[in-house]
């Protein structure tokens, strides 16, 4: 079984998308703010990091980084998630992101499947789907 982090400041995003995620069969764990996501991603080895950008305590970008230079976490493949557009995807991927899914991607409003279906895509980019050795290059 697959973890999830899911670092998400906004309570019924995280709640649906958590709902969603666990009901499709994945471990989910959670995050409102950087400084949980750094604590939870230490504690609990997630396979993958769902990380919002705009969160409390510390930026998603501050998070990304500093999940990037610990070598603990260095190697969890984290997706941007966000309600702003694409226009710094190729940055973030420079920063250590494997993906970006903006939160209209999600749909959620819509039922799971669009979400479920993204991911699914995510997880065999990156290998996930059968081993947890993960196929993203680390930050230059």
């Amino acid at each position: 079984m697959l973890k999830i982090l899911l670092v998400e400041d906004s309570k019924l995003l995280r709640l649906a998308t958590g709902r969603a995620l666990a009901h499709a069969g994945y471990e989910m764990s959670f995050a409102d703010d950087g400084d949980e996501a750094l604590l939870m991603a230490g504690e609990k080895h997630p396979d993958l990091i769902l990380l919002d950008m705009m969160l409390p305590k510390m930026t998603g970008l501050d998070v990304l980084k500093a999940l990037k230079k610990d070598p603990a976490t260095k190697a969890i493949p984290v997706v941007v998630l966000t309600g702003l557009s694409q226009t710094n995807a190729t940055r973030l991927q420079r920063d250590g992101a494997c993906g970006f899914l903006t939160k209209a991607e999600l749909a959620l409003d819509r039922g799971a499947d669009p979400l479920l279906a993204v991911l699914k895509k995510i997880f065999a980019e990156l290998h996930l789907a059968s081993s947890t050795e993960v196929v993203c290059a680390p930050p230059s």
